[in-house]
């Protein structure tokens, strides 16, 4: 082989991994969902996240968990709505208006979540998420995959839809 060739084919490998290595490094990136709930901030993975929908009326139904406020109507399909405050047991303090929708959804199921406010999108890389303290974790760890530095809570949407409580009845 020549050495021009192979200079070249130093190159050209060389720049493929750096092409490989820049794939690589987007793709490890969780795109989170931002939110607020009472005083608390909160990400949630946008991969597991649907739609955002203004909760404008819901239907409440008798019979069921305390944590189901009711079912809302979205584009002809019945969903109902999760109060994450009541089903993870958190503090009731800066209550808030409550007025959005987190449609989530996997293979299996699909629900809302109230939300007070949507405050955007945000990128991280999963070594930014530390261990929850222990004031946190009281709302449970199975929901839970961390909180960053800036306090931002990341709850983990794959145990929220596989959980079994949820399941009000799977017939």
């Amino acid at each position: 082989m020549k050495k021009g060739t192979r200079d070249l084919l130093k190159k050209r490998a060389a720049a493929v991994a750096i092409e490989s290595e820049m794939k690589t490094s987007v793709s490890d990136v969780i795109e989170l969902i931002i939110f607020k709930l009472g005083a608390e901030t909160y990400g949630i993975a946008s991969s597991f996240v649907r739609e955002i929908y203004p909760l404008k009326e819901y239907t409440p139904l008798p019979g069921l968990p305390p944590f189901i406020l009711g079912l809302i109507h979205v584009r002809r399909q019945i969903l109902p709505v999760v109060d994450l405050k009541v089903f993870l047991d958190l503090p009731n303090q800066g209550l808030g208006e409550l007025n959005k929708v987190i449609i989530l959804q996997n293979e299996q199921m699909e629900f809302g979540i109230l939300a007070d406010v949507v405050q955007g999108t945000q990128s991280i890389e999963p070594d930014e998420i530390r261990e929850a303290p222990p004031t946190v974790v009281r709302i449970g760890e199975e929901y839970l995959m961390g909180v960053t530095r800036e306090r931002l809570i990341v709850l983990n949407a794959e145990s929220l839809l596989t959980d079994k409580r949820l399941i009000v009845n799977n017939e």
